[in-house]
Formats: structure tokens, C-alpha cells, sequence
């Protein structure tokens, strides 16, 4: 049974990883900047990929960028927490070096991933809290799909129908925020996390 984010869970000792999955479109991305932006003590994971940086992508920043032969010497040797390919081409995974290192030094670690990178870590590292992030109901989910304006009718159909999905495994989780506004999903994650706010 998933516990709704109380005051009490809020209070609970902090996991050493926290994973933040929910369905396409729910504001994910726009969380994690939050936290970026307001909480500088939580370390965020920046996934690795085999894809070439686009303008204005730094590397270490918004993702590592490696050769094929590299990501696959570290999904070999174990060392992808999850991986995934994505849209049948370039690889996209979390490398466990860098978590296992930021967790060492005591520092509060959040990976931002998918429902299905989610279920890998909590394979391989079922020590970590995983939350997910919900949207206050279907109706805005849909209004934020569609007001991002970046797919056409037919590739809205099937994200929405893709999202009902990824709204059903909303119990796998430990805890889940609704994402009614950013800046309140993003405290309640962050206090998750250990950290209160410093402003």
C-alpha cells in the first residue's frame, strides 16, 4: 500500500537514494530543476548516453556523453544501476559510480528516471525510497501534454494511453507527491530527502 505523503513519513529517517518516477507529462523534469535550483546540497544523478550532445548540452551536466563501446563495457561490468534504449537507437542509463560515491560522502541523492528504469533500481538497490509523482488528477495530466505543443495528435494518443499505464503502478511505490504545484512537490521531496529549505 502506497502512503500518501503525511507530516509522519515526512519525518522518516532518509533513504540513501531516492528514485522520483511518475507518468509522461507530469512535470518530472520540471521538479527535478526545482530542486536544482532551490536545494544545491541534494546531488541530482545525470544519466549517461551513447546519443551526441545537442547544442548548448554540457557534458557531466545534463548527461555524460560515451562511446557504445563505453556504456557497454559498463552495463558488463555491472555498473548501470538501470539502462534503457531509447527509441530503438541510443542507449540512456544511471551509472552506479558516481551514486555509490555521493551516497559515501553523505550527500542526498535523487534520480530523476522512468517507470521502467524505477523497477531496474529497485533491483539493484532495494534499499532506495521510491516516490512517485502523480499529477492532481487526469484532466490536468492531459492539459499539460497537450499544452507542450511538441507532439501531434496521433503521439498524444499514445503517450496518454501509455501514461494510464504508468498511472496504475502508482502502489509500487513508497510514497507518492502530487505535483499541484512545483514548488510545494518540490519542498515535500526535498524534505523527503532530509533537507529543508534555506531561504
Amino acid at each position: 500500500m502506497t502512503d500518501h505523503l503525511t507530516g509522519a513519513d515526512a519525518d522518516r529517517a532518509p533513504a540513501p537514494v531516492t528514485v522520483l518516477a511518475g507518468p509522461t507529462a507530469v512535470g518530472k523534469g520540471t521538479v527535478s530543476a526545482a530542486i536544482r535550483a532551490r536545494y544545491p546540497q541534494i546531488w541530482l544523478s545525470v544519466s549517461a548516453t551513447t546519443r551526441a550532445p545537442r547544442p548548448g548540452e554540457i557534458d557531466g551536466v545534463h548527461y555524460s556523453f560515451v562511446s557504445e563501446p563505453e556504456f557497454s563495457s559498463l552495463i558488463d561490468n555491472g555498473q548501470m544501476l538501470e539502462w534503457a534504449v531509447v527509441h530503438g537507437r541510443n542507449k540512456y542509463g544511471t551509472p552506479r559510480g558516481p551514486v555509490e560515491a555521493k551516497v559515501a560522502e553523505g550527500r542526498p541523492v535523487l534520480l530523476e528516471i522512468d517507470l521502467a528504469g524505477a523497477r531496474q533500481v529497485r533491483e539493484s538497490m532495494p534499499e532506495a525510497r521510491f516516490v512517485f509523482l502523480a499529477p492532481p488528477d487526469w484532466d490536468t495530466l492531459v492539459d499539460r501534454l497537450v499544452g507542450r505543443g511538441t507532439e501531434d495528435a496521433e503521439e498524444r494518443e499514445r503517450r496518454l494511453a501509455t501514461a494510464k499505464i504508468e498511472l496504475a503502478a502508482e502502489s509500487e511505490f513508497d510514497v507518492t507527491i502530487v505535483n499541484d504545484t512545483v514548488d510545494r512537490a518540490a519542498d515535500e521531496l526535498a524534505r523527503l530527502l532530509g533537507v529543508r529549505d534555506l531561504t
